[in-house]
């Protein structure tokens, strides 16, 4: 029986909110929209490009430009290919993956992040080779809280049980839906008090969390 462990990536396993910051802040300049700051980039993300640039456009009261709002998710698409500069690991990610590779657990990405720019965050962290499945949010034809994109992570793994580990809202429904336990980490982009969003663990140290994926594995 095959058990194995499903990460969320932005706000779970990496902090790339500067980076998601400042390609969208290029895009908006460049025709004449104000700038955003980096909280209120953070709270746009979580479901996708499409979404985050939605949400952008309805802080600025231009929601109803369709036209303006493709022509700037072409342009910030093509900068959140090789956006990674400033995006890092949360701390003791890098030990935990190793700990958990050591140990034999099979491991899979499913985010909102497209799957290329997934792919090239990944590798310049020196982390996509510890990860046998990477479904992105347009690998699938549904997005996450649609717990279509988990249930074909788990189908391409072959895993009879897994856990699903994110750190917002979105992967708190989808564990929910595609009926898996849910592991929260604290320190991502939530905005709900951890009370409040369906978990089975919640953890703010990556310390902990092999631990916490063995229990909820037994």
């Amino acid at each position: 029986m095959t058990k194995a462990v499903i990460f969320d990536l932005d706000g779970t396993l990496i902090d790339s909110a500067p980076d998601i910051h400042a390609a969208a802040n290029r895009v908006m300049m460049r025709r004449g929209i104000a700038s955003f700051s980096l909280e209120e980039a953070r709270s746009f993300v979580g479901h996708g490009a499409l979404v985050f640039i939605e949400r952008c456009l309805a802080a600025r009261g231009r929601e109803a430009e369709t036209a303006l709002r493709d022509q700037l998710l072409s342009d910030f698409l093509a900068l959140y290919e090789s956006a990674v500069h400033l995006t890092k690991l949360y701390p003791g990610v890098a030990t935990c993956l190793d700990t958990l590779t050591k140990d034999a657990w099979p491991l899979a990405i499913c985010t909102n992040k497209p799957e290329g720019p997934t792919q090239v965050v990944l590798s310049h962290l020196g982390i996509q080779q510890q990860f046998g499945v990477i479904i992105g949010g347009d690998t699938t034809l549904k997005r996450k809280p649609d717990p279509l994109p988990l249930l074909e992570t788990i189908a391409r793994m072959k895993a009879a049980q897994v856990v699903f580990v994110g750190d917002s809202e979105v992967d708190a429904e989808t564990a929910q839906r595609a009926g898996v336990p849910f592991a929260l980490y604290t320190e991502g982009y939530r905005e709900t008090p951890v009370d409040r969003l369906h978990h089975d663990a919640a953890f703010d140290d990556f310390a902990a969390l092999p631990e916490i994926i063995k229990r909820l594995l037994t």
